[in-house]
């Protein structure tokens, strides 16, 4: 199943936190993990500085207190317990597969399901409330959607055409 994830199984950017301006980079692949750090200074010794990275296997990670405690600063402890779980191997699979996947898997599911899924992640989160799945909603719940209908639904969204028209019809 690994094999699925490609390559890269996560990446983050961002700025550590104030007072420095330094710009950093986590990528975890299925075998190592890739720091990488860019110096943002007005200082002339930094002026034209080669980013700095730092290469290491999963497991040299995990026994490496002082890299940890950069990503835990630099990018929080959530992303440093889930870095660490990448590195035993614990991917999330699902939250990884492509979106049009993701929307034909949620098109089986009721919506209170829906909403329940919502509430696991920001990534479920977005998908579930995104106007694709509230249009792929509609379009499963009408027979035939008429060009109004669709004018309507593209001005107004999808949710509310759904809310509006068709959920009422199955509480009836």
């Amino acid at each position: 199943m690994a094999s699925l994830l490609g390559d890269q199984v996560f990446e983050i950017n961002g700025q550590g936190p104030a007072p420095t301006k330094d710009f950093f980079q986590l990528i975890v692949t299925t075998t190592e993990v890739i720091w990488r750090c860019w110096k943002i200074s007005l200082r002339i010794e930094f002026k034209g500085a080669a980013p700095g990275e730092n290469k290491m296997s999963h497991d040299d990670f995990l026994h490496d207190a002082s890299m940890q405690y950069q990503v835990g600063v630099v990018f929080g402890q959530r992303i440093l317990q889930y870095t660490q779980a990448l590195c035993h191997g614990n991917y999330d699979y699902l939250e990884r597969l492509p979106n049009n996947l993701l929307l034909r898997i949620l098109s089986f599911l009721e919506l209170k399901d829906v909403a329940q899924l919502a509430q696991t992640s920001k990534t479920f989160h977005k998908l579930c409330t995104s106007p694709e799945f509230w249009e792929q909603t509609v379009r499963g719940h009408c027979e035939e959607l008429t060009p109004d209908i669709e004018a309507l639904a593209n001005s107004m969204g999808w949710r509310k055409i759904f809310f509006a028209s068709f959920n009422t019809k199955e509480q009836q």
